[in-house]
């Protein structure tokens, strides 16, 4: 069986990523209705929100400079990795790496520029409907992105003696967050652990020709 080109490999990445990315998405929009959560175990729930802002949930600028932020950084990525798969010293992986934060990015940028007009804003206990009649919630680039993973791991009270935090609720992991977020962030730790030093070498790495193509 022949081995996957570099840029193949990149391809299949981000393709693979955002088609399961979007199809998550559209799954509990329009079979959830915002703010419902399923507990799947004690630890892991699906539960429907959306936002305005950055990975998480947070809140970060407008709306429109959000938007407009992501696209120019989905572009710088997809010439960096097309740079990366011309340059035989980058591997394989870390080159997959890079791919999943452009998939990542490219994920919530479909929730913002398109979700506002392919989605209704249904009342708070009923979903929304993909292509509605009466056209969607909001303009193009003013999409919410869909966020429905929530890993309450586990939660305590600070014990009262505590400073300033005694008496209060802590729980782990609060934010939910969606699968284009994990894939950036998969990506971005996997780099740091493990291909970090691909990121500032200059030396030549030795691959096979089907890895230089």
């Amino acid at each position: 069986m022949k081995k996957l080109s570099r840029g193949q490999l990149a391809t299949l990445v981000i393709l693979a990523v955002i088609l399961l990315d979007q199809c998550v998405k559209i799954a509990v929009k329009t079979n959830m209705y915002l703010g419902e959560s399923i507990d799947v175990t004690s630890w892991f729930k699906i539960a429907f929100i959306e936002n305005n802002g950055a990975a998480f949930g947070m809140e970060l600028g407008s709306k429109l400079f959000l938007t407009i932020f992501r696209i120019i950084a989905s572009v710088v990525l997809g010439y960096a990795i097309y740079y990366l798969c011309k340059r035989p010293r980058y591997t394989m992986g870390f080159i997959a790496c890079v791919a999943l934060i452009e998939a990542g990015a490219i994920g919530n940028i479909i929730d913002c520029m398109f979700y506002g007009i392919i989605f209704n804003a249904p009342s708070p206990t009923e979903v929304a409907v993909l292509f509605p009649e009466g056209g969607g919630y909001a303009p193009f680039f003013y999409g919410r992105v869909v966020d429905m993973l929530y890993f309450p791991l586990f939660s305590f009270y600070w014990p009262d003696w505590m400073p300033v935090v005694g008496g209060e609720y802590f729980e782990f992991f609060r934010p939910i967050f969606n699968i284009a977020d994990s894939a950036i962030c998969v990506g971005v730790a996997i780099i740091l652990l493990f291909y970090y030093k691909q990121l500032a070498s200059d030396e030549p790495k030795e691959t096979t020709p089907a890895e230089n193509k």
